[in-house]
């Protein structure tokens, strides 16, 4: 953090209640010896004390404002910053202090889709929803320019870096358990989240959570990614497949040498193994041929 930064000042201010009080006390006090003097009760100096007294009174009341929970008041005097008050309900400051609000409760960012490039180059789709609330009030209103545009703008960039750094699925290039952005989405949150508490520092902003909302890869590959990863799932199935065929030819030869039912050369055994795999692992029902002969003739 650079050293200019501006870190917000606590101010306390007073009980608005008794403020009010006593500034209609003073307009009643003044009107009253106005009164008076108007009817020649009282000196002409008494006019004077009145005037003053109502015109105190008004002052007084011109400090008043109210603050609603999570709701601040930065407070400024001719242009230089005094502090921030916390306080809740009504309340009073300064007359002349320049009081602007500004809530400190959580807020949502519903970012838009973007398109960007995955680690491996390849055109995404990425949205994401950032909860976020303004930390320190004097950051936020005097370190940049607006605030709110700010962390739009960050958060839009942030989104972009996240997906140069991961790729969408897994594959042959990347290290085995490699996160990615399809399988890894706890890390890639966390990783969210992390740079854009990093971007919203300059301007008294935390991150409360980040969350990807939205992820696809482009329109003009979509249909391109997605023969893939049918491939990869059919090579992925057939490889379960022939795994559990040959478990189960293994058995059905053990089963046979050991109960002693037939005894089988290893013709016969390549034979049937043959048989009992193209069985076991074809996409459609098999036709039985019966052989009438033997294996030999």
């Amino acid at each position: 953090m650079s050293a200019h930064t501006r870190q917000e000042i606590p101010l306390s201010s007073m009980n608005g209640y008794l403020a009010l009080a006593g500034g209609i006390l003073a307009v009643l006090a003044g009107a009253w010896l106005v009164h008076l003097s108007v009817l020649g009760s009282m000196a002409g100096g008494a006019a004077l004390v009145g005037i003053a007294l109502v015109l105190a009174g008004v002052f007084v009341c011109a400090g008043l404002y109210m603050l609603q929970p999570n709701e601040t008041a930065v407070l400024t005097l001719f242009g230089r910053y005094m502090g921030t008050d916390r306080g809740e309900g009504l309340r009073w400051a300064f007359p002349l202090y320049r009081k602007r609000k500004l809530t400190v409760r959580a807020r949502n960012l519903n970012m838009s889709t973007l398109k960007v490039n995955d680690k491996r180059g390849n055109p995404v789709e990425l949205a994401a929803a950032v909860v976020w609330r303004v930390r320190d009030t004097a950051q936020a209103l005097f370190e940049v320019d607006d605030f709110e545009r700010y962390v739009s703008v960050q958060a839009e960039a942030a989104l972009r870096h996240l997906a140069a750094q991961y790729a969408y699925d897994e594959g042959e290039d990347l290290a085995p358990g490699e996160t990615t952005l399809r399988g890894g989405a706890a890390e890639v949150a966390h990783a969210l989240s992390v740079e854009l508490t990093a971007r919203f520092e300059a301007a008294g902003v935390e991150t409360l959570d980040a969350k990807l909302t939205h992820l696809a890869y482009a329109p003009e590959i979509a249909q391109v990614m997605l023969r893939r990863q049918q491939a990869q799932a059919i090579i992925s199935a057939r490889a379960r497949i022939v795994h559990g065929a040959v478990t189960m030819v293994e058995d059905a030869l053990k089963g046979l040498a050991e109960r002693e039912i037939v005894e089988l050369d290893a013709e016969r055994k390549a034979s049937m193994v043959s048989n009992l795999l193209v069985v076991l692992c074809s996409d459609r029902d098999a036709q039985p041929i019966i052989n009438a002969g033997t294996l030999y003739n």
